[in-house]
């Protein structure tokens, strides 16, 4: 899940020299949020497209000021581009190597593809959503619950935490669920939340959804 391991390469960087008429073009031709600048070689930053439309014409270094500056390194993690991608309301994000070379990019197509192959995501079963003291939480206590009641756990992610809750979102197989909800209360668990769909098809059209609340923790 190494970001080298994606990198799509043809969508070039624009020099600053080039014009923003040119740069918005080319991003409407992609349909991607963002073109990418390069300043002596050098990864210099990013403008949406969104932006270059409403910027009056000239060269791209005229708009420096405006440059966000955002990318990720060859070396990193697919995971670390999802912050990126909400902070940024962009659906493509730079890669950059040694020396910020601009090497290419990373879309949010590229992730959905990459993580609709695990089960959290791609495998039908029921969504539950438990809130527990954040002293009584653990992780070991929760498998076991599922487990014991003959279920899988597809995936888990932390939806909420401060200093006195814990909430802790679960993809189970459908096996037992009216055992498995009476267990967590059993053991002081408040099960807060549960979405059960046995149509593989309908779970795929929420993957969006549940996706973003996963990486935005």
């Amino acid at each position: 899940m190494f970001i080298k391991d994606y990198i799509s390469k043809d969508y070039p960087a624009f020099n600053v020299t080039d014009s923003v008429e040119a740069a918005s073009e080319f991003a409407k031709e992609f349909g991607y949020s963002h073109v990418f600048i390069k300043k002596k070689g050098a990864y210099a930053g990013a403008l949406s497209q969104n932006f270059l439309e409403e910027s009056p014409e000239g060269p791209l270094e005229s708009l420096e000021l405006h440059f966000e500056k955002f990318a990720i390194k060859a070396d990193g993690s697919i995971l670390d581009t999802v912050k990126l991608f909400h902070t940024f309301n962009s659906n493509v994000v730079p890669v950059i190597g040694t020396n910020e070379k601009y090497l290419g990019y990373i879309s949010c197509d590229d992730i959905f593809s990459e993580f609709s192959k695990y089960p959290l995501f791609s495998e039908p079963g029921a969504i539950l959503t438990i809130q527990t003291n954040s002293k009584h939480y653990s992780f070991t206590e929760i498998s076991q619950i599922v487990e014991t009641n003959n279920a899988k756990i597809y995936g888990c992610y932390v939806s909420a935490i401060n200093e006195d809750n814990f909430w802790l979102t679960l993809k189970i197989s459908s096996e037992n669920l009216t055992s498995i909800d009476e267990t967590f209360e059993r053991y002081g668990y408040n099960v807060v939340h549960k979405h059960y769909n046995d149509e593989k098809e309908d779970l795929l059209k929420d993957r969006f959804g549940f996706f973003q609340k996963f990486l935005e923790f």
